[in-house]
């Protein structure tokens, strides 16, 4: 066998373990999850994660997930919570303590501590019967056969269960809080995600020169107008009205049709009907409607069909939208 074949070999093998893992947890969620879920739920204060070790680093990114959708939650490493950090934990905090064992040192110093408290303690953990499992009043089994490590002893199929039970419980939450996706773009504003959910065409239109000439504009003035903008393009309006646009190519075919351009106006050169879109359309939305009518920009009105703006795809994508 060569060394791709057993690297193959070894990368199959540690999936499957995983992920044989990860189906077995369906049969494993009980009613124990479905209290903890509501008590957090039901609760007045925040959510405490706390680990140590590679379950530390887990606890870290269940608390991401839980902050993003919805339900405030803090990381506190079991370590340190008892040289002074466990004044993070209030009075109405739920305390969920993730640990394969249940029985490192650390955890059974912390879990007295935490009850001593009367903060209620969910334990994510391999071992119902460690000190973690007999001590929480939610346990939320997450049992393995087998970590991935040949030798047994580096955290992974461990880690990845106990990541995949944090899901399980920030999404129960989502869902019962009603989190939708509004919610979700005020708490992510800064990211892709985010702009795609609350960026309008508006946003986007103030950003850029507003082109615009009227019905009898000269040509001379219509040149300078689309130069001026640097988009390409110009609108034409009447008391605020879109009426038409005019383009590099309309100016193109202009001066291939015409031997005088001298008298022409605005009027006669544009394409009426031009393509719109309300300002307060989603960002996202222009993105797709550019796409189906094969067009780079789009004019922005507001409801009473006022003109509002020019919205480019260099715009959207410079947003991330994409």
């Amino acid at each position: 066998m060569s060394t791709a074949d057993k690297i193959l070999e070894v990368a199959k093998r540690t999936i499957r373990i995983e992920a044989n893992a990860v189906k077995e947890l369906e049969n494993v969620v009980d009613s124990a999850f479905a209290k903890a879920v509501l008590h957090i739920h039901n609760s007045q204060g925040r959510v405490i994660v706390t680990g140590i070790g590679k379950s530390a680093i887990i606890a870290q990114k269940i608390v991401a997930t839980m902050n993003s959708t919805g339900t405030p939650a803090i990381f506190m490493h079991a370590a340190d919570a008892i040289h002074g950090d466990l004044g993070i934990v209030q009075e109405n905090d739920v305390v969920v303590c993730i640990s394969k064992s249940g029985n490192t040192p650390e955890i059974k110093v912390l879990v007295p501590l935490i009850k001593n408290f009367s903060n209620k303690l969910i334990a994510i953990t391999s071992n119902r019967d460690s000190f973690l499992g007999t001590e929480a009043n939610f346990v939320l089994h997450a049992p393995i056969q087998e970590e991935a490590c040949p030798n047994g002893l580096a955290p992974t199929t461990s880690t990845t269960v106990q990541l995949v039970i944090g899901d399980a419980l920030a999404i129960s939450l989502l869902e019962l809080k009603g989190f939708t996706d509004a919610d979700f773009a005020r708490y992510h504003p800064g990211g892709a995600l985010g702009k795609k959910l609350y960026l309008r065409v508006g946003d986007l239109t103030q950003q850029r020169s507003k082109p615009q000439v009227g019905l009898e504009t000269s040509m001379r003035e219509v040149i300078v107008n689309i130069s001026e903008n640097m988009l390409g393009m110009t609108v034409v309006v009447e008391s605020e009205k879109v009426l038409g646009v005019i383009t590099d190519g309309d100016l193109r075919r202009m001066l291939t049709s015409y031997k005088d351009i001298d008298s022409l106006v605005a009027k006669d050169i544009m394409s009426s009907n031009p393509k719109t879109i309300t300002a307060d359309s989603m960002a996202i939305q222009a993105r797709e409607l550019m796409e189906e009518l094969h067009v780079s920009q789009l004019i922005a009105v507001d409801e009473s069909g006022t003109y509002y703006g020019v919205v480019h795809i260099h715009d959207v994508i410079r947003e991330g939208i994409v």
